[in-house]
């Protein structure tokens, strides 16, 4: 008889310290390997972009590859997160670990079906059902950026959904309403 094996965050200590970056989403492990230069290039604009914005604003951090523990079989590291500083005072565990959602998760594509698919579905659920405000696809190939984010008049509740509001090409600037007179060119993450 075939058994499911569900996995927990003990278990990422017993995995090899390889470059490949694990993930547990619903007990499901998921293992991708070091990144594309120009994927790691775009996570770059957007977090000298943000780390700017945010550092003007005085409103939270942006931080690259944090871990975020949702729960013993949510276990994500997204590309990049920003988090208000009020959210952020609570949600921190001793280990320097995310223990509760970010107001906005960026996460960019990486090649493969199975990574794409981990990204739209598997993780946009996860995200919507902890309570993510906000969350950005970045599509380095297609040079195009999809913003999912929660209705205004939906509470974070484990039931709001993330649904697609834009996508966004080069000739497109990048906003949001959580992050006040941001504005960052589409290109510019894309040059």
């Amino acid at each position: 008889m075939y058994q499911t094996i569900r996995w927990k965050s003990a278990d990422l200590e017993l995995l090899p310290d390889n470059g490949n970056r694990y993930e547990i989403i619903d007990g499901e492990l998921f293992v991708t390997r070091a990144p594309h230069w120009k994927h790691q290039k775009v996570i770059t604009k957007l977090i000298q972009s943000l780390g700017i914005w945010s550092s003007q604003s005085k409103l939270g951090e942006v931080v690259t590859t944090p871990g975020l523990i949702f729960t013993e079989d949510d276990n994500v590291i997204p590309d990049l997160v920003w988090i208000s500083s009020d959210r952020l005072a609570k949600a921190l565990d001793e280990s320097g670990h995310l223990l509760a959602a970010p107001e906005l998760v960026v996460e960019v594509l990486s090649e493969g079906s199975d990574n794409e698919r981990r990204d739209r579905e598997v993780k946009r659920k996860l995200y919507a059902i902890r309570g993510v405000q906000e969350y950005w696809i970045v599509d380095w190939r297609r040079q195009q950026i999809e913003i999912f984010r929660r209705d205004s008049l939906q509470d974070a509740s484990r039931r709001a959904g993330l649904p697609l509001v834009a996508t966004l090409f080069s000739s497109d600037v990048l906003s949001s309403p959580l992050l006040p007179n941001f504005e960052q060119s589409v290109a510019e993450v894309f040059s």
